[in-house]
């Protein structure tokens, strides 16, 4: 093995033991952050926007493994290159960790609720521990820069090398190291790699049951008795309310909104199903007691909301579909859920801000995350109507971790890239200049959903036998609703108006069904949707990028 390869896998044992024991640390204690997540959250803030979206363009939901498992080579390959700058310069090499060790610590302490001090301690604790190892590896290895030599003569040998140690020995005692041979070094490697993957597994398994733990969402229960009144002078929503207050829920859904089709997709979405789409790679956890929501910039009244005045104020259910504007054509990035939460229009209420009062100055409402992401869309929105809700429950329970807990935005008609804030600790309202998140990534500005249709009970490529086959699925146009749904057996030459299933509202999904009677051969089926502005969805086809995916959901088939 060359001394080349010995003071790379010197240097990759190293940086494993010191990612280990930063992820043990952080699996043993949730306010230090994992500092691999936390530099590929650095990764992706930091990419142009554009290429972004090309990324997601080729790679789909691959994209975070994609990033994962590059930064992983990546991580390697600089950890490798140090162990070789080592056995040149232990200065510059050691220069080269405390810059990793900067740049570790900067992405750290941008992660929200991190606890500094510690997670300084942990960071440098684990590099230095790493460095350790890599030093011993190179000693052990004999691949140190060579010490002065004494005189000769002065310990018996020519060269001032004892004379009764052998080639490999004398050159290790020269270096300033100590050899072992090639089996021991790769044994005493193994073992540091296997005590750092050991770490860095035990971490990992902490954190994840930590997570599961934690996101296991709670039955949603009110507060039974209204807080006193603020005497204080303080700005808090909801504080003052000393009126039973009306929580209105919705009734059971209607039987006749579901169709008992093979395939069919649920009506209601469970939460444990619901689509997910973050730019976080963790969900941020919040301590609900010390969470506040802001309602601030071109108000008349900034004003802050604890979640239990939230709680106490008028609350309702409100079924609606949510979608990606990244979903594709016959996707499964939409979901319909039953929302709870304070409809966003009294929110804004009570920060003196109604629908006449909208100025150029507060055009548009962005809501903001606890972590920094924003989405942004026209505050008209807000108060026009529709349920927009500032939403803490999701089916009856809490909202899960991982779809924002405690408290998120939900706005029937427009995709969750300019409204969905989840982890919600801000409502700012300005202008129309502000880009948030997703905008700044080459996205449209506005967002509104498309009509949008899928066929569920039968796959691409599926053998059918020949007889009655039920082609159903889904339709959806959050906020217009749906009209009708049609179906093609012959890729679009003859359409075939389908079933409906009665609607919860304009803002949910909608299913269908047609009866096909199926002859042997092969076959192209297709669906199209009207929303109930009676506007038929486009059969031109396009990306989902910047605004939306479009086009028929086409499958095809054999029938034998």
């Amino acid at each position: 093995m060359s001394a080349r390869s010995r003071a790379g896998i010197a240097g990759v044992v190293g940086a494993v033991l010191a990612f280990g024991l930063a992820e043990l640390a952080h699996g043993l204690f949730g306010a230090i952050p994992s500092v691999f997540v936390s530099l590929a959250q650095q990764v992706i803030e930091r990419t142009p926007g554009e290429l972004v979206t090309r990324g997601i363009e080729l790679l789909g939901t691959a994209d975070i493994p994609v990033l994962v498992a590059c930064m992983i080579v990546g991580a390697l390959v600089v950890a490798a290159v140090l162990g070789n700058i080592a056995v040149r310069s232990q200065a510059a090499a050691i220069a080269g960790v405390i810059i990793l060790a900067g740049i570790a610590v900067a992405a750290a302490l941008t992660e929200p609720f991190v606890d500094a001090a510690p997670t300084v301690l942990t960071i440098a604790g684990a590099l230095a521990i790493g460095a350790a190892a890599t030093e011993m590896l190179l000693r052990t290895a004999g691949l140190r820069s060579p010490k002065p030599v004494k005189p000769a003569g002065e310990d018996g040998g020519a060269d001032g090398i004892p004379p009764t140690m052998d080639v490999r020995s004398r050159e290790a005692y020269a270096e300033g190291g100590f050899s072992v041979g090639r089996q021991g070094f790769l044994m005493v490697a193994g073992g540091a790699l296997v005590a750092g993957l050991v770490a860095l597994g035990l971490g990992r398994f902490l954190s994840a049951d930590g997570a599961a733990a934690a996101s296991t969402p709670k039955p949603l229960k009110f507060p039974a008795e209204p807080k006193k009144s603020n005497n204080a002078g303080e700005s808090e929503g909801g504080g003052g309310n000393q009126q039973a207050v009306e929580h209105q829920t919705l009734p059971k859904p209607d039987p006749a909104a579901s169709l008992d089709v093979p395939g069919m997709p649920d009506l209601i979405t469970p939460a444990s199903s619901f689509y997910l789409i973050d730019a976080a790679f963790t969900s941020p956890r919040v301590d609900v007691n010390d969470w506040k929501l802001s309602v601030k910039g071109a108000v008349d009244n900034p004003v802050q909301f604890s979640y239990r005045d939230l709680m106490e104020m008028p609350t309702r259910e409100s079924d609606i579909t949510l979608s990606c504007v990244s979903n594709t054509v016959g996707g499964g990035l939409v979901s319909n859920g039953r929302w709870t939460g304070v409809l966003l229009s009294d929110v804004l209420a009570e920060a003196g801000v109604t629908r006449d009062k909208i100025s150029r100055a507060s055009r548009q409402l962005v809501g903001r995350s606890v972590d920094g992401w924003t989405s942004g869309f026209e505050t008209k929105l807000a108060l026009d109507g529709r349920e927009a809700l500032v939403a803490f429950g999701l089916n009856g329970s809490e909202l899960p971790i991982k779809h924002g807990y405690p408290v998120r935005l939900v706005v029937p008609g427009i995709y969750g890239y300019v409204s969905a804030t989840k982890w919600l600790s801000e409502i700012e309202l300005t202008n129309w200049n502000f880009d948030a998140y997703w905008i700044q990534r080459t996205w449209s500005k506005e967002g509104p959903i498309k009509t949008q249709s899928r066929i569920d009970t039968v796959g691409d490529g599926e053998n059918l036998s020949a007889g009655t086959v039920p082609i159903g699925g889904v339709a959806w146009a959050p906020h217009r609703g749906i009209s009708k749904v049609e179906v093609s057996t012959d890729g679009g030459s003859s359409w075939n108006e389908a079933r409906l299933a009665s609607q919860l509202s304009d803002d949910t999904w909608r299913q269908y069904v047609y009866d096909w009677d199926a002859k042997p051969g092969d076959y192209t089926l297709q669906v199209r949707a009207s929303d109930g502005e009676g506007q038929t969805q486009t059969r031109n086809e396009a990306p989902p990028h910047p605004s939306g995916a479009t086009g028929y959901h086409t499958v095809d088939v054999r029938v034998a």
